[in-house]
């Protein structure tokens, strides 16, 4: 993986971040993989990955930082299981 080195940051957003200087450059990345898993650029089993934890632990990630794991709508969630029912019905 290529490192890239913020030579400009702000010192004012340290604390923002949440984390301190030795902390920083993890935050930053888990910053940038939150927002790439919120365009729908990355799935989340490759956040995980790329953060070096399991997925579980990144779902909760995303609810700490207020993004959905689900991005259907409830309507849309709603007919998923009714398709999967409906599905499941005919196999019997």
């Amino acid at each position: 993986m290529s490192t890239i080195t913020l030579r400009n940051l702000p010192q004012e957003l340290i604390p923002i971040l949440e984390a301190n200087e030795a902390e920083l450059e993890g935050r930053i990345l888990e910053l940038i993989v939150l927002e790439l898993v919120r365009q729908q650029r990355i799935s989340t089993g490759k956040a995980a990955e790329l953060l070096g934890i399991s997925k579980w632990e990144f779902v909760q990630l995303l609810g700490q930082n207020n993004i959905p794991y689900f991005t259907e709508s409830s309507e849309e969630l709603v007919a998923q299981v009714e398709t999967v029912q409906r599905i499941l019905g005919e196999q019997r």
